[in-house]
């Protein structure tokens, strides 16, 4: 039996370890001491612990964690006692962060559309049976709701943007793989710490509240389906997903009943 190797590691830690994709993904995006700085990366450590752990000097490590900031592999987890880096913890994470960084290797997106064709939806039913409630859930747009509906905040997209302090835009993660449909790629909504991140990472743009429930009645000409963390409260995300290549849809079989919620409103 062949030696793990550190993107081995990786994606077992993943709860990949047996996909023959995901360390090849990793392996596309790291060189080795890059894959060892983010394998130390847990759980969330300062730079000097980074520095310990992965025996890599300060001041190579901080232009280190820049690239990886920005390639979605390392987080930023901001206290009052300073700043701790944490690695990406699970393959939809992965997916999504390494998806829109900008310039991403074609072998990379090659990769994910492999992975989504042979692993991912035999991946999503582990997902799916480890956790104690969908995803994601489907959420109306404003119009579609009757007014003498008692609709709760949380199942109203528009709530959701009023409701936010920042918005952002970025590229849909699972468009910016595949895209073979054609439908409108720069309309995943980021709200309030998302919105900060993407900003922070350059691969979103800001938007108004306004210019946000314009995209979202962009999206519903189009038929896209919004989609937001199966959560109360705001949330971090508005998926406005096709059926073609996003990846809440783990297959047609398993529909909507599991993976994501479907909404409580009829159109």
């Amino acid at each position: 039996m062949a030696a793990m190797t550190v993107y081995d590691r990786l994606a077992e830690q993943l709860g990949a370890g047996e996909s023959k994709v995901i360390a090849r993904i990793f392996e596309t995006l790291l060189d080795q001491a890059e894959a060892t700085l983010v394998l130390a990366a847990s759980p969330p450590a300062t730079i000097d612990e980074l520095s310990q752990k992965a025996g890599i000097d300060t001041a190579r490590l901080e232009p280190m964690i820049d690239t990886l900031f920005r390639k979605g592999l390392l987080f930023k987890s901001r206290k009052a006692d300073g700043t701790r880096y944490y690695r990406v913890r699970n393959v939809l994470q992965f997916h999504d962060a390494t998806a829109v960084m900008n310039n991403p290797p074609p072998a990379m997106l090659e990769l994910w559309r492999e992975y989504t064709r042979s692993e991912w939806e035999a991946q999503s039913k582990l997902i799916q049976a480890a956790l104690p409630q969908a995803v994601m859930r489907v959420v109306p747009i404003g119009v579609s709701v009757e007014p003498n509906s008692q609709v709760l905040a949380s199942d109203d997209v528009g709530r959701l943007i009023d409701g936010a302090r920042k918005i952002a835009v970025t590229r849909c993660s699972c468009r910016a793989i595949d895209g073979a449909c054609g439908k409108p790629v720069e309309v995943c909504i980021q709200l309030d710490r998302a919105a900060e991140y993407a900003l922070e990472r350059g691969t979103g743009r800001p938007l108004s509240h306004a210019e946000a429930r314009r995209m979202l009645e962009l999206c519903e000409l189009e038929g896209l389906v919004h989609v937001a963390e199966n959560k109360q409260g705001l949330g971090h995300v508005i998926c406005n997903c096709c059926r073609d290549c996003c990846i809440n849809w783990p297959s047609v079989e398993t529909g909507v009943g599991t993976f994501v919620s479907p909404s409580r409103f009829a159109p």
